[in-house]
């Protein structure tokens, strides 16, 4: 059997030629509510059902699986208003974006499936700018398996692939494809950075602002061309190429500046990777529980042991690494290694010392290698940050002296007593808004290596611009320029961009 990404619970294996007539099948989990749902998909591609996007009208569960209070079903296409008359045996839609409470039932035998809200939406003023219908149910799974099966039987209605409300959507003008990836984004958002930067982006701002920039383009090529045209024309006034070369200087200022924002976006979007380190015995692990390779020598942790944290609303993968020494035996050799490399990874490093061992060999080792080196680089230098925490300050004598006046700015903290956290807490929180930056305020950034491509190729397309001898070439480049920006909001985008892109969503989406 082979598993079809639209169908995961049921799968056909078509046999070669030499034996047409086996067919195999793998039976799904009775209890999942669209088993029989699924059936009629495979079923009606194998008969020669319109493909995706072909015009069909399409059906899913647009809400999370498993009982529920409610359960919102959802159709788009041409079928939409002919099921909903079929199902709640109504000769009049109801009225436009109002909820109607109606009973449904099963167009085959007639039986009562649910008494239901149902809301019409005609296009184009629809999520998807096609005529969309709205079922909310009640969230059993027999409920929706009733619904669900309903639908697949009305001519016309195939259920919907993953992603695919939000692909017509996009084929229909009603989003762009950087408010698509923030669609994406806010359905995956786990902390509130995260959210904020994904409603910013699903709001267009990023859009906006790329098309704003094209437009710049559009109108900086016209003059090019029209000089090329009519330069010899009395009649075109003077000035023209010197108002092109302003706007395209100013461009580059302006995506230079976007380009330089260290991967924020990303990082705010996928996790900042903080990496806590250290000498062997700093209780690096105290912040959290080693689950991993222990042993009873010094030094517990023995491979990197990561977890993926909300710290004051910013996406974290918080990596716990091996003490940094010569590794005795092979399995803590293989730890220092590990820590070395995801070290090199690390967004912001969470440099332990033990503050009661300051003069140890393996603590001035580490304040001269690793302290050391990261703290010496500018911002500009690298996009590293550093954390030095003394650690077991509940150690250190009350009216004896403190640590060491030549240390670098550090933190005290005791993980037994608890004494320090909140001032740990609110530092990292200053670090990973520098790390990520802030989603609420300043410029869209940049959320996906897609964007950066599009806006260095623009950039590297302007400086061909500004080499450019012949006035041709000067206007090939401005195409190519503008090239890049229409691409990156959707216009001219390949079909292989556009799969992965939508592949992200559930169905129903």
């Amino acid at each position: 059997t082979v598993h079809s990404p639209t169908c995961p619970h049921l799968c056909f294996l078509l046999v070669p030629a030499l034996e047409p007539q086996f067919l195999h099948l793998q039976t799904p989990d009775p209890g999942d509510p669209v088993w029989n749902v699924r059936w009629a998909l495979c079923t009606r591609r194998s008969s020669g059902a319109p493909a995706p996007g072909s015009g069909a009208t399409i059906f899913a569960l647009s809400s999370g699986q498993g009982r529920c209070g409610i359960a919102v079903i959802r159709t788009s296409g041409p079928s939409s208003g002919h099921a909903l008359r079929i199902l709640t045996a109504a000769r009049d839609l109801p009225p436009a974006r109002h909820a109607s409470l109606r009973l449904l039932s099963d167009p085959r035998s007639g039986e009562p499936l649910d008494r239901a809200l149902v809301l019409w939406f005609p296009g184009p003023r629809s999520f998807t700018g096609e005529d969309c219908v709205e079922f909310h149910v009640h969230g059993g799974p027999a409920v929706v398996s009733g619904v669900l099966q309903a639908l697949g039987s009305v001519p016309g209605l195939r259920p919907a692939e993953a992603g695919e409300f939000t692909r017509r959507a996009f084929a229909n003008g009603k989003l762009n494809l950087t408010e698509v990836e923030g669609l994406a984004d806010l359905i995956h958002a786990e902390t509130e950075a995260q959210r904020r930067q994904a409603l910013r982006q699903l709001d267009g701002e990023l859009g906006h602002l790329c098309c704003g920039w094209a437009e710049t383009l559009t109108k900086a090529l016209a003059h090019v061309e029209a000089y090329i045209d009519f330069g010899e024309d009395d009649n075109l006034e003077e000035g023209v190429l010197e108002q092109a070369d302003v706007e395209v200087r100013a461009l580059e200022v302006a995506l230079g500046a976007h380009l330089q924002d260290a991967r924020r976006g990303q990082r705010l979007r996928s996790g900042a990777h903080v990496v806590v380190t250290g000498p062997p015995n700093a209780g690096k692990s105290s912040l959290r529980k080693p689950v991993s390779i222990v042993s009873p020598e010094p030094g517990t942790t023995r491979d990197v042991l990561e977890t993926p944290v909300d710290l004051a609303g910013f996406p974290v993968l918080l990596s716990d690494t091996a003490g940094l020494r010569e590794g005795v035996g092979p399995v803590e050799q293989e730890g220092v290694r590990r820590a070395r490399d995801r070290l090199e990874q690390a967004d912001l490093i969470l440099a332990m010392l033990d503050a009661s061992d300051l003069a140890s060999p393996s603590s001035c080792n580490f304040l001269a290698t690793v302290v050391a080196s990261v703290g010496a680089q500018s911002p500009s230098d690298s996009s590293q940050r550093l954390l030095l925490v003394l650690n077991k300050s509940d150690l250190l004598s009350r009216k004896g002296p403190g640590p060491r006046p030549d240390l670098p700015p550090h933190l005290l903290l005791s993980c037994l007593t608890g004494e320090g956290l909140d001032g740990l807490l609110e530092a990292l929180r200053k670090e990973l808004a520098a790390v990520c930056g802030d989603p609420s305020t300043g410029s869209p950034l940049l959320t996906r290596a897609r964007h950066q491509h599009h806006l260095q190729g623009c950039l590297d397309a302007l400086s061909h611009y500004k080499q450019s001898k012949d006035l041709a070439l000067a206007a090939e480049a401005l195409r190519v320029a503008r090239g890049h920006l229409t691409q990156l909001t959707g216009g001219g985008g390949t079909e292989e961009i556009l799969d992965i892109i939508f592949r992200d969503f559930c169905v129903g989406k």
